[in-house]
């Protein structure tokens, strides 16, 4: 399938590796230029080398990050961006009573503040153009709480919210919003934590994890032409894992 992405632009966060690496890779496979921003230099770099894509080294948890690496990335572009992918990783674990506010400044600054920032810088120019995709990476734990991730379940839930309200006011002007929600996906952060199909493929419907490739292939859809009149949702890539609907 020809997504017709060949004159599109995209800014993927958290390019380097994992869902982030996937996604670029996928949109720059169907023809799009792309952007890709990490933490690492080295590892932005190498993974920009490899996937034929332009890399940036930048920290979307810093107040402000958000809007400079959309204005970056559209000068090295040469143009607006077209297509926003916000990937950012997990904030720090624990239950409520040990969470520091400091903690919960780090997690929404991270989850929260870089999304609105990004959103805010690009929305005018997609609005202008008629066309435009933003997709947030987010987590199942926006839909259904998982143990010990507090500041997780409470902030991804909250921008399932926000994604909603922002779809609505924007739809009209040929720019959709929608949330892409990981089940347990075979990254590189996966295996750290010893998640695998074999430890857990029996709580999973598919009878395995997924991989980034497949989750990767819904956001290349939902960002071409061909998902025009999909806007406003959060879409679970997990293999029937939430009990939720």
């Amino acid at each position: 399938m020809d997504l017709k992405l060949n004159d599109k632009t995209a800014l993927v966060f958290g390019g380097s590796r994992g869902l982030g690496r996937a996604i670029a890779a996928e949109l720059a496979a169907e023809g799009a230029k792309v952007v890709i921003v990490a933490r690492d230099p080295a590892r932005v770099e190498a993974t920009a080398k490899e996937l034929g894509v332009i890399g940036i080294a930048g920290d979307v948890s810093k107040p402000g990050a958000g809007r400079a690496l959309v204005q970056q990335a559209a000068e090295k572009l040469g143009r607006s961006v077209d297509i926003l992918v916000t990937n950012t990783g997990g904030p720090a674990p624990g239950n409520f009573e040990a969470i520091t506010d400091q903690a919960w400044q780090a997690g929404f600054n991270n989850l929260w503040m870089s999304f609105v920032e990004s959103v805010g810088e690009a929305l005018p120019a997609m609005k202008a153009n008629g066309f435009g995709r933003i997709l947030a990476v987010t987590s199942v734990a926006a839909k259904e709480p998982q143990p010990g991730l507090v500041v997780s379940n409470g902030l991804r839930a909250g921008l399932l919210g926000l994604v909603n309200a922002i779809s609505r006011d924007v739809a009209a002007s040929g720019v959709t919003v929608n949330a892409l929600l990981p089940g347990y996906t075979n990254t590189d952060r996966m295996k750290e934590v010893g998640v695998t199909s074999a430890s857990m493929g029996s709580k999973i419907p598919a009878g395995r994890i997924g991989e980034p490739e497949e989750f990767a292939a819904l956001a290349a859809f939902l960002a071409s032409e061909r998902a025009s009149y999909i806007t406003g949702q959060a879409i679970a890539v997990d293999g029937g894992l939430l009990q939720s609907i």
